[in-house]
């Protein structure tokens, strides 16, 4: 399958999506979106981790409003809708998702962002919410994800006054989990990546799905849920193996950080 508005490629464990419509920012339309939608699925059939990013200055300058001008408010309600189900393919698929952000990360690149598990952001990198001075209001999953992760007020103040974080700032708000060095953005997202993608797919997969339904589970449900992933993932022979090599000092052991 080929792709006209991203590039694709698995390299090892790793798929690479980029979002490849630098001329508008890679601004997403409905082409776009649908690009990316197959692309996750045949990312999560390939791959053991997926990486989002961008080509050209930047990650994402969120909704193409030109299209988005010429849609009904019925025609917008199944558009958000479709970008809800791509958008939760990656936050609750099979393989957990590294979003790569350098530049713009604003709109409905940031609630593309946020759908990503890890998200490692180039030090030059800026974050924006300016639907509110558009008219308009997020449409991808953000007042649910970007909500959680920054707190409603955070947000709020993002989208009413079209506050501008930048990147350190966004690490700050838990927006993004590392900052990348000029240059080093994608060779730190693969390292990450190629990291997450070191342990059992099992556990990867109770990670990515069970923490954030856990997350919304009430205490006494998501305490046993809890007990039943801890349960399931001691299924795979993998983790035996693992564990046996813990136990007798051949596995990587976890020591003081160095910075």
């Amino acid at each position: 399958m080929s792709f006209s508005l991203l590039s694709y490629a698995v390299d090892g464990p790793v798929a690479l999506i980029g979002l490849n419509r630098p001329d508008k920012r890679n601004a997403i339309n409905e082409a776009l979106i649908t690009d990316l939608r197959h692309a996750v699925e045949r990312a999560g059939a390939e791959a053991r981790v997926g990486i989002l990013h961008g080509h050209g200055e930047h990650f994402c300058a969120g909704l193409d409003l030109a299209e988005h001008l010429e849609r009904s408010p019925l025609q917008s309600i199944n558009y958000s809708r479709l970008w809800h189900t791509v958008f939760d393919a990656i936050e609750r698929g099979p393989i957990p998702f590294v979003a790569a952000l350098h530049g713009g990360v604003i709109g409905g690149g940031l609630e593309l962002a946020a759908a990503a598990h890890i998200r490692i952001a180039d030090a030059a990198a800026f974050f924006a919410l300016p639907e509110g001075q558009r008219g308009i209001f997020v449409g991808g999953g953000g007042s649910v994800r970007i909500a959680r992760l920054i707190g409603a007020t955070r947000m709020a103040d993002m989208m009413l006054t079209g506050r501008t974080l930048a990147a350190e700032t966004a690490e700050r708000f838990s927006l993004v989990h590392y900052i990348a060095a000029p240059g080093a953005l994608l060779a730190e997202a693969r390292r990450l990546a190629e990291r997450i993608a070191g342990n059992t797919e099992l556990s990867n997969f109770a990670i990515t799905n069970a923490l954030p339904r856990i997350r919304d589970a009430s205490h006494d449900d998501g305490l046993f849920f809890e007990a039943l992933m801890a349960a399931f993932t001691q299924l795979d022979a993998d983790a035996g193996v693992r564990l046996r090599a813990f136990l007798e000092k051949r596995a990587e052991r976890v020591t003081r950080p160095t910075v």
